[in-house]
């Protein structure tokens, strides 16, 4: 499994707009074969401050996720409600795992 967090920082006159074609895009992108689950998170503390935890099957899934049309939509759309560019950083399961400790 691949672990995907992206973070998002939105305008704040974008947060509901943001919201809702952020879900309409998870939505499609957990009937996706090689995405096992997509979540989306607003920070308490902060509305305009979102995270993405995608979880694939394999190295190669990403790639396919972003040829969806679903995944071109969303970004066309949100890119200009971005108060930052978007960054993100990949991380494996540890725990559980297939090895355990």
């Amino acid at each position: 499994m691949l672990i995907v967090i992206v973070d998002v920082w939105v305008k704040p006159e974008s947060v509901a707009s943001f919201t809702a074609a952020t879900k309409e895009n998870a939505a499609a992108s957990v009937r996706e074969a090689g995405i096992a689950r997509f979540d989306v998170l607003q920070d308490r503390a902060d509305e305009t401050h979102f995270q993405l935890i995608e979880v694939y099957r394999t190295d190669e899934a990403p790639a396919e996720h972003k040829k969806t049309a679903h995944y071109e939509r969303w970004r066309d759309r949100v890119e200009p409600m971005m108060a930052r560019p978007r960054s993100s950083q990949k991380w494996e399961n540890a725990y559980p795992g297939d090895e355990g400790f």
